[in-house]
């Protein structure tokens, strides 16, 4: 018996680590996701900025791809939103209304997500929602508002 634990231990199976490519991660079960609900209205805004060229014409830029890293994402309904802005950045505020009963008084609105924002990722956001809306609107008709 003391045979053959020993020939288990000495064999060993040499494995070949696979290389990675420049920019892959290292491992790759941690390696960052794309949702498809997202990736339609981020990608397309995101790849039609990734094939601009950036260098000097003549050079060949590889595309590159955005992939989003969901891993840490949580989500949550909001039936509301309002947005301010400063000169150096754009605030929205997510929140839910579950005012039921409208007769009431006051309206109690939770405030649960802020997003703090410069105004370049803004209008990239907005663009992002025009083509957004106009995807939905083409499919499902217009939007009243």
């Amino acid at each position: 018996m003391s045979e053959s634990k020993s020939s288990k231990s000495n064999k060993s199976v040499a494995k070949s680590k696979p290389k990675r490519k420049p920019g892959q991660a290292k491992n790759p079960a941690r390696e960052k996701k794309t949702t498809p609900s997202l990736k339609s209205g981020l990608n397309a805004a995101a790849s039609a900025q990734a094939k601009k060229p950036v260098a000097a014409a003549g050079t060949n830029i590889p595309e590159q791809k955005v992939r989003l890293d969901t891993t840490r994402m949580k989500s949550s309904y909001c039936n509301v939103c309002n947005a301010t802005s400063t000169r150096e950045e754009v605030v929205l505020n997510f929140g839910l209304n579950q005012s039921w009963d409208r007769t009431d008084g006051d309206i109690q609105i939770e405030i649960l997500h802020r997003i703090i924002m410069n105004p370049h990722a803004a209008k990239k956001l907005h663009q992002v929602l025009d083509s957004l809306i106009d995807e939905y609107e083409g499919r499902f008709g217009p939007l009243s508002g």
